[in-house]
């Protein structure tokens, strides 16, 4: 993004494609997004750290996104008790950022909407676990009241129909508000947040080690693009090259863990629609894949594998040659379970016009990642800003323009054939290892204060990463950024005129991440 024409002067930040930073007013910021937006820019986080300790006050971060790169606006504000511009009513997605923002550090906007979003009375009112002052509470505060004002649809013959937060199954909580008549769905408001962690505080003072370690855990489903984007952040900051070889391999995982989860989805969208011989076959694919990922990465998950500098062990030959075979023998089967997916005629009954998203909403609503290439929004950054080994690879980007549950099962085997050409020309093309048979440099300590971003265009959609080195080797700030952010809330515009029996199916369609958006 050209900053030149509003009057600002940006500064390169460390990150794996073209970024830069600049520190604005609020009036500033403002406009910087309005430009932003009239350009096609999408947010890609928001969110506030506190600078008290270095005389600085509060501050408000917020990461855009165009064809140029990242840009990076820092909004400082001096005191306690300032207020920033609402940006909400140029990115929506913003709105719940900036009351996690409030709850996390008490960086207040100026918006309409200031219900409360992560506190749900986990720690006392008027305190806030992201200042450099706040103390750990023994065990929350039992004064505190917490209501939540649902909005409400009024008129005759609506029913209000809550769901959770704890489920019948096995999935993490959030509580889920219908309003409907009959069986039809007039509104959902989700409320989100029970499974907050404290991640962002517990990041602070650890060592960059074992920052990693944490980044890898934030959402487990994703912990290959969360390690890898902590790592680029890590490495941006120290100016480290990482081995050829290593890089590849970190594709490899990457497109492991891409494989496992759309496998797994799959599997369950058969089985939400009725179709349970999908999700055993669906199943049984996956578990293969993950059973060999544990002796040819240590982990099931891959978990760990991915560290600053490189990654943490090679892959021998004999476990190669064991990945290539196997993505020989799923492309073979998934082609033959696609056909039976599109021939049966109940589960395209479910799949089409279902949970329908179209292409100028997921626009207008910032849709990103997997489901908002299923409605029309084609990108990916494996293509548009592609890395080592991608720039390499030559991805094809899989896209649909319906934005219903079939759009979004059409992507997923799109994907998935990508995903296991790229696994065999990855393992075809490893770089030799050097003399030493490094796949792994050392890190130097990180410059205290100085900052990095890292992006990794997940399975689920684009995962940030922002870092920052604090004295001693340790992390003063981490903020780890999970593309559920964007694509909850359209999930309740999905819903809108579909009836409550489909909610499942059309939930499980975004597959989006509880862990990785309440941190």
């Amino acid at each position: 993004m050209n900053l030149s024409p509003l009057g600002l002067t940006a500064a390169r930040v460390p990150a794996p494609l073209a970024a830069v930073r600049a520190d604005v007013t609020g009036s500033q910021m403002i406009l910087a997004c309005r430009a932003a937006a009239d350009q096609g820019a999408r947010l890609v986080a928001l969110w506030a750290s506190d600078d008290s300790d270095r005389g600085r006050g509060l501050r408000v971060s917020v990461v855009l996104m165009d064809g140029d790169g990242l840009t990076l606006l820092e909004h400082r504000m001096p005191g306690t008790n300032a207020q920033y511009p609402d940006l909400a009513r140029i990115f929506p997605a913003a709105n719940r950022m900036q009351r996690a923002a409030f709850d996390l550090a008490g960086t207040a906007s100026d918006a309409d909407d200031q219900r409360r979003w992560l506190r749900h009375a986990s720690w006392p009112a008027g305190s806030f676990p992201l200042r450099k002052d706040f103390v750990v509470p023994p065990g929350g505060d039992p004064r505190a009241d917490d209501p939540y004002a649902f909005v409400r649809v009024e008129g005759d013959g609506v029913h209000e129909l809550p769901v959770g937060p704890v489920h019948a199954g096995i999935i993490e909580p959030g509580h889920f508000r219908f309003q409907v008549v009959g069986e039809k769905v007039l509104r959902l408001e989700e409320r989100l947040g029970y499974v907050h962690k404290g991640i962002e505080k517990r990041f602070e003072s650890m060592s960059i080690a074992d920052g990693a370690r944490l980044a890898g855990r934030v959402s487990g489903d994703s912990t290959v693009a969360y390690a890898w984007a902590y790592a680029q952040a890590a490495e941006g900051i120290a100016g480290v090259m990482i081995p050829p070889r290593a890089a590849w391999l970190r594709a490899l995982v990457l497109e492991r863990e891409r494989l496992a989860n759309h496998l797994g989805d799959l599997g369950a969208l058969g089985n939400d629609g009725g179709f349970a011989f999908g999700l055993a076959q669906f199943s049984r694919l996956k578990e293969d894949v993950l059973r060999l990922n544990l002796p040819s990465f240590g982990h099931r998950l891959a978990m760990d594998y991915i560290v600053p500098g490189g990654v943490a062990t090679d892959l021998d030959s004999k476990h190669a040659s064991a990945i290539a075979a196997q993505s020989g023998t799923l492309a073979h089967e998934i082609k033959t379970l696609r056909g039976i997916f599109d021939e049966h005629a109940g589960l395209q009954d479910r799949f089409r016009a279902c949970g329908i998203v179209t292409p100028p909403l997921a626009k207008q609503l910032g849709l990103v990642g997997l489901a908002g290439r299923a409605s029309g929004q084609a990108f990916d950054l494996r293509c548009d800003f592609a890395v080592a080994p991608y720039d390499a690879l030559g991805v094809r980007m899989a896209t649909q323009p319906e934005g219903d549950v079939a759009a979004r099962v059409a992507v997923r085997f799109d994907e998935l054939d990508e995903s296991l050409r790229l696994i065999r020309a990855i393992v075809e093309g490893l770089p030799a290892s050097d003399l030493t048979g490094e796949v792994h440099v050392p890190l130097p300590p990180l410059t205290p204060y100085r900052s990095g971003l890292g992006l990794v265009e997940g399975w689920r959609g684009p995962v940030l990463v922002s870092l920052e080195g604090g004295p001693e080797r340790t992390i003063r700030r981490c903020h780890p950024h999970d593309p559920s952010w964007a694509n909850w809330p359209v999930l309740e515009h999905a819903v809108i005129g579909n009836i409550v029996p489909d909610f499942p199916l059309i939930n499980k369609s975004f597959n989006l991440s509880y862990s990785g958006h309440d941190l």
